[in-house]
């Protein structure tokens, strides 16, 4: 059993920054690989970045290459999502996810993600 708990949302100005955090509670933080996904109103769940459980391998979609970036601190049970340059178009309720299938690459398909967060809200206002 994972327990997932985000923080650090908000609201931000379109150009500004936020930092999420998503910390991790059960079992061992680092045997699993992390994600962040995202859900604007009326849209489905989507994927944003991942990490694998040893912080050696990300991965992002192209929407937020170069202005996301996803690190992990596995003594402190944390994963993060730096976010820069914001724009309006990530507004989104953002859930971090844990895929306990280590043994397997890093997946963004969201159906192979084991336990989720409650979700934290990020508005960007133009």
């Amino acid at each position: 059993q994972v327990q997932l708990v985000e923080s650090g949302g908000g609201l931000v100005q379109a150009g500004g920054s936020l930092r999420l955090s998503c910390a991790a509670s059960g079992r061992t933080f680092s045997t699993y690989h992390m994600g962040w996904f995202r859900q604007a109103p009326g849209n489905e769940r989507e994927f944003v970045a991942a990490i694998s459980w040893s912080g050696g391998s990300t991965y992002y979609t192209d929407s937020v290459k170069g202005r996301f970036t996803i690190s992990r601190d596995n003594a402190k049970n944390t994963v993060y999502l730096e976010m820069n340059s914001l724009k309006p178009e990530d507004t989104a309720v953002y859930y971090c996810a844990a895929d306990l299938q280590r043994w397997r690459a890093v997946t963004t398909t969201l159906d192979e993600y084991d336990y989720w967060g409650q979700g934290t809200q990020v508005t960007v206002s133009s």
